[in-house]
């Protein structure tokens, strides 16, 4: 009886196996910028969307974000985005976007040698930031 029971789970973990529903993919970078920054940072990065003039700060040139000669600053950049560096500055007006950028991780180097965990989403968008440098 045995035999017969342990080939039925089998074929029925294969069957599972089979019919296992793919993982959804990912937004790009691209997609994540367009979605919850152009339109106070522009479609280009420049800080000049729809939603700028309306602003007590204006939002900052995207485009800028690496001094010329230097690497892009990524981890900073991320630390930005997720709220981080900016938790206690009561004049800011970007939103944290802890809460929205979150989903798998990747292991990321933060510049300590030690591997961080890190939200596929808001490295996807920080990297998509790095594209949009000019100098």
């Amino acid at each position: 009886m045995k035999p017969i029971i342990t080939a039925v789970a089998l074929t029925g973990a294969a069957l599972l196996g089979a019919c296992a529903v793919p993982e959804p993919e990912l937004p790009t970078g691209r997609a994540l910028f367009m979605e919850n920054c152009a339109a106070c940072h522009g479609a280009g990065g420049r800080g000049d969307g729809p939603l700028a003039e309306g602003l007590s700060r204006p939002p900052a040139d995207l485009t800028r974000l690496r001094a010329e000669g230097e690497p892009f600053p990524m981890v900073h950049v991320m630390s930005y985005i997720d709220g981080y560096f900016r938790q206690d500055d009561p004049a800011q007006v970007m939103p944290e976007y802890s809460q929205v950028f979150t989903g798998p991780t990747l292991h990321v180097d933060t510049g300590d040698g030690i591997l961080t965990p890190t939200p596929q989403p808001l490295v996807a968008l920080s990297e998509y930031l790095e594209t949009l440098q000019e100098g």
